[in-house]
This record gives C-alpha cells, structure tokens and sequence, in this order.
C-alpha cells in the first residue's frame, strides 16, 4: 500500500479544491476540508493536522509533523513555500491575558478568541519547530530560522531567527531566477 493518497481517494476528501501532482500522507489528518484548497505539485507529509481555512499555493511542501490551525480567518501558503518540520501556524487562538477563559470544551460567551489571517507570500521558507501567531505576514523569499517565534510580520527576502523573530541579514533572491528557469523547462515539457 503507498503511503500517500491516490488521485480518486484525494478528490474524496472534500478539499474545496484540488491541483495535480499532489502527495498527500496517509497519516496526515483535515478538518474542516471544504475550506481547504491545495494547488499543484504539493506535498504533505506524516502527522500533519490542517483545520480551517487554508490556501495552499503551488510547489508547497509541508513537512512532518506541521500544524496548521487557520480557524475562519485563513491561512495562505503562497507558491514554493516550505514548512519544516514540527512548525505550528496558528491563525486563531485563546486569549491568555486571564480576562477569558480558555480552550474548546467552555463555551464561547465566556472565551475570547483571537483570530487574524496569517500569509506566508511566495518563496517564504519556515525552519524547524517555528511557531507563527495569529495576525503575521511572512514577506516574500523571508527565511525563518529554526527554533524562532514569529509574533510580528517579517520583511520581503531577509532571514529572521529568534524568539522573538528579528531581521539579521538579507537572503539572495536567486531563487526567482531558477523559478524562471524551471517554469520555463516545464513548460516545454
């Protein structure tokens, strides 16, 4: 048996949407699929759980162990975006001031729940273990670096590590230019 879903076992999920050339893992878990759409060429590995409303771009890999939680707000994954290993992004959350009482079993009169769209735009990579809170912008080509916390929007092509994530240096857009190549030899294919 593969370890990934089949094309007829994919389209039976529910996704509200589904690309090509998507390898999704078996141990993989969704929630809330009709609010979950996935472009081409994606993969998702083991032990992974996507709720709520996520956009996933093309050329999107989600490693193992990722957790997405987008609640009604969404998350958006932009084209050749990475996410390591062990990474949470939380688009919606408790209020932990103590002003609220917290987690799904009371009833939402006496919670506050925050929830803020999180965008991760085209290139961003995430490293490992990288927790990204409701309300963040990860800009284009922006690295994290393993281990951080992201509780602020980060600029466009720069590498940001730390908790909490800062800027420490530029990252080569490169990268633009080997897309450009490869969509080009896609293409003649």
């Amino acid at each position: 048996m593969n370890s990934y879903y089949d094309d007829i076992e994919l389209q039976s999920v529910g996704f509200s949407k589904i690309g090509k050339n998507v390898k999704i893992s078996r141990n993989a878990r969704f929630y809330q699929t009709d609010g979950i759409s996935i472009g081409n060429n994606v993969r998702i590995d083991d032990f992974c759980i996507l709720s709520g409303k996520i956009s996933i771009g093309d050329h999107v890999h989600i490693a193992a162990g990722v957790y997405i939680f987008a609640g009604d707000e969404g998350v958006e994954l932009g084209d050749y975006v990475g996410v390591s290993s062990r990474s949470v992004i939380y688009a919606t959350t408790d209020d932990y001031s103590g002003n609220a009482l917290t987690g799904p079993t009371v009833p939402m009169e006496f919670r506050n729940v925050i929830q803020k769209k999180v965008i991760l735009k085209k290139h961003a990579l995430v490293g490992t273990s990288v927790v990204i809170l409701p309300g963040v912008t990860v800009g284009e080509g922006c690295a994290v670096g393993s281990l951080s916390l992201v509780n602020k929007s980060l600029p466009d092509w720069m590498i940001c590590f730390g908790s909490p994530a800062k800027v420490m240096s530029a990252r080569s857009k490169k990268i633009v230019e080997l897309e450009a190549q490869y969509e080009s030899a896609s293409s003649e294919v």
